[in-house]
């Protein structure tokens, strides 16, 4: 990273010089519009919106929407080709992993510090869909005090406006922010919480990177700063929270308060109705012209918030297993989360299902893993199914795994106990017959062929 900025707004800047970012100056309403044209730039340019109706802070959209992008938040001025983006990631990512850091830490003087309110009203929280029960923080990252522990813990957590002082948090049963909070109730606490909305984007991906409980995922955000990230201690929670982060929420989880909540989730289908607890508002903070950061739910930026890091922890996994591992690419079609390809250089029969193995263990909402030859695409589903169809037999390749833990999102799936059926797929080339059977024929030279020579 090249200065001293790790903010969310020095970020929007560097995609505008890379021709990344667009802005809208129009008046916009946080009711649908705003998420409409921001569907409209899925997978393509983030947004800034200017000005939305009835309030004063703008909000970006769509900052990560692209592996380009999100490779730009966790690598600054490095240079990758566009087809080694992929790889890039997944290789920094590991990188920091390896050399994490603690941060710089003060004690006041924070930009966010100078301007608060007490209204939740104040902040252009958008309602993004017809069936949402209403308008929710896509964004934030919570950070709360392990009791047990003793350390920090950080995570991303939707959260349901309800009035100007209280919101439902959704946590997911089993996951770290969800342990700090039963263990505060069952000792009969709520839970002091500080929440970050517009924050750089390493700090989120941090946050979404599933690391070993206990383990603060502020030293892997400052890892992929290159150690420049500083945090600042919050007043009222005690926490140490980013210190440019745009916009701050402090107050406390109820311990004894629940309210029924639901929205669109990954897979773009409403997520089940649940009675989540309550977040009840302290006091805000926020910057000097504060910039908030709207993720629209199921699109490309929340796609690769969660599955890019994901599919880092699941390469370091599968590569311990079958060292010639080449890739990992969760795909489009399973919403980055619930499909997987594995690229491997195949040196012995049973190396695909162990690699399968590693997966399904790496990331436990996986559904189907499919592992290909390296001479086979990954990310062309094309590839993949020619694959299937020509290098495997569904009797002797195909694993079945019934009653097995997977993802709460599938709607497919028993939802309810959290079971599903898993399939892993083995379409390499078996080493038993000549490798020419499975040889795919080239034409000499049609790589340097240019039709424009001939018509």
């Amino acid at each position: 990273m090249k200065g001293n900025d790790v903010d969310f707004r020095s970020f929007l800047s560097l995609l505008e010089s890379e021709e990344e970012l667009v802005r809208v100056k129009q008046d916009v309403s946080a009711e649908f519009e705003l998420a409409a044209v921001t569907a409209k730039l899925d997978s393509k340019q983030a947004v800034l919106f200017e000005k939305v109706r009835g309030g004063k802070i703008g909000v970006a959209c769509n900052v990560v929407g692209t592996p380009k992008k999100f490779y730009l938040a966790i690598a600054g001025s490095r240079k990758v080709g566009q087809s080694d983006i992929k790889k890039a990631i997944h290789a920094r990512i590991a990188e920091a992993l390896s050399r994490l850091a603690e941060p710089a830490k003060a004690h006041g003087g924070a930009p966010f510090e100078k301007n608060s309110s007490r209204n939740l009203h104040d902040l252009p929280i958008v309602t993004h869909f017809e069936k949402d029960a209403g308008p929710f923080v896509t964004s934030s990252v919570v950070f709360a005090k392990d009791q047990e522990k003793g350390n920090q813990n950080q995570s991303t957590h939707r959260l349901l406006r309800l009035d100007d002082r209280h919101m439902a948090i959704r946590m997911v049963e089993g996951r770290h922010l969800h342990k700090c909070f039963t263990y505060a109730r069952d000792h009969g606490e709520d839970l002091k919480v500080t929440i970050a909305i517009g924050v750089h984007p390493a700090v989120s991906i941090a946050a979404a990177y599933q690391a070993a409980y206990g383990v603060d995922e502020m030293l892997i955000a400052n890892s992929l700063l290159d150690g420049k990230l500083s945090l600042t201690k919050a007043s009222y929670s005690q926490l140490y929270v980013p210190s440019h982060a745009e916009i701050l929420l402090e107050g406390r989880i109820l311990k004894d308060r629940t309210q029924e909540e639901w929205m669109v989730e990954m897979l773009r289908t409403y997520d089940l109705k649940r009675k989540q607890p309550v977040f009840e508002l302290e006091r805000i903070w926020f910057r000097d012209n504060a910039i908030y950061h709207d993720i629209l739910p199921g699109y490309a930026e929340h796609r690769l918030l969660m599955g890019l890091p994901i599919e880092a922890k699941m390469f370091d996994y599968i590569k311990n297993v079958v060292p010639t591992t080449q890739a990992v690419h969760l795909t489009d079609g399973g919403s980055n989360w619930l499909v997987a390809v594995i690229q491997i250089e195949k040196r012995l029969e049973g190396e695909p299902k162990n690699a399968l193995m590693a997966a399904f263990s790496a990331h436990p909402s996986l559904k189907m893993a499919t592992v290909v030859d390296d001479d086979i695409d990954p990310t062309d589903p094309v590839a993949v199914e020619y694959a299937i169809a020509t290098r495997c037999q569904a009797d002797k390749d195909f694993i079945i795994m019934p009653n097995a833990k997977g993802s709460s999102l599938d709607p497919s799936s028993d939802q309810v106990n959290l079971l599903t059926t898993k399939v892993g797929i083995d379409a390499t080339a078996s080493l038993l017959k000549a490798k020419e059977r499975f040889e795919i024929a080239r034409i000499p030279g049609e790589e340097k062929t240019k039709l424009s020579d001939y018509l």
